[in-house]
């Protein structure tokens, strides 16, 4: 199992607030720093107010050096799919072929409201058309032009440039019962299960290889990987007070999350690993308390 740290920015964090943690996270030997890709803050007023993920993943890519970056997940309602493409093929360049993309519906109407940005009742085939575009585009040999006629996307006589360095890893996630297996099969390297409960990961896990078959894919070919908020102390009081800096209960945060002494979530982890789930995204929520990704990547990773 490898490990990736996850933010969540639009609670309140500046660009230099996540670069000090995902500097961090490279230096203490974590495989990846993701961020959340929404614009506006949740149960706050987010300020001081939110930064674009993929402006921040520019930075980011020319000030680390090592470790992966990617959304977890970009909206398909924010950007157009060509628009896309260019942005990502360019910040895969620019970290010398670090990015991966993160790429889901989207789910959170306030936010489209808030900034005037479109947002449909049905999106799955908004989302399928943006696989379609982007994967097309990005697979069309230099030289060579691409064209698309879809339901919400047409493209005409595209050049299909810029190429990222590599074929960009996408992670689609979810919890869906078909169709986002199908497109986890169709278009994923990684299928995600974000915040799931620890009963549900190995079914969602089993979903995407059974989609994975019907198309004769190999299921192996994709990794299998989770999502949960992390708060691990040295002690009960070190994490019932992490757990008061983030606004929630010890008690659901074990429920729920990799949570408590370091011996307690060793064995969480454990669990989520013999259901198959070979990458952790840890989301942490306090991105001043450095501290935490210490005790976590000494006590927790480096014992696993």
């Amino acid at each position: 199992m490898d490990f990736r740290i996850f933010t969540e920015p639009q609670q309140g964090a500046r660009y230099d607030d996540l670069l000090t943690v995902a500097r961090a996270s490279e230096r203490l030997g974590f495989e990846g720093f993701f961020r959340s890709d929404h614009y506006l803050g949740m149960g706050t007023d987010g300020l001081p107010g939110p930064t674009d993920a993929w402006t921040t993943l520019a930075g980011l890519a020319r000030e680390t050096e090592r470790i992966t970056l990617g959304t977890l997940v970009t909206s398909a309602t924010f950007r157009h799919p060509g628009v896309l493409a260019i942005q990502v093929a360019q910040v895969d360049d620019m970290s010398g072929g670090r990015i991966e993309l993160g790429l889901g519906a989207g789910w959170y109407a306030e936010e489209h409201a808030a900034y005037g940005i479109p947002f449909p009742a049905r999106r799955f085939g908004l989302l399928t058309e943006q696989l379609e575009v982007l994967t097309g585009l990005w697979n069309t040999p230099v030289g060579g032009r691409f064209d698309y006629a879809g339901e919400h996307y047409e493209l005409v006589d595209s050049p299909a440039l810029p190429k990222p360095t590599r074929s960009v890893p996408i992670i689609v996630g979810g919890h869906g019962a078909k169709r986002t297996p199908a497109l986890a099969a169709r278009f994923a390297s990684e299928f995600n299960t974000p915040f799931a409960s620890e009963d549900d990961v190995p079914r969602l896990y089993a979903r995407v290889r059974s989609a994975c078959e019907e198309i004769a894919r190999d299921p192996a070919e994709l990794t299998y990987s989770s999502a949960f908020v992390v708060c691990v102390g040295a002690d009960e009081a070190e994490f019932t007070r992490r757990a008061e800096a983030i606004g929630r209960e010890p008690g659901e945060l074990r429920e729920n999350g990799i949570a408590g002494t370091p011996a307690e979530a060793i064995e969480r982890l454990g669990r989520l690993r013999a259901a198959g789930t070979e990458r952790m995204y840890l989301q942490v929520l306090d991105l001043a308390d450095l501290d935490h990704l210490e005790l976590i990547a000494t006590e927790v990773v480096a014992r696993l």
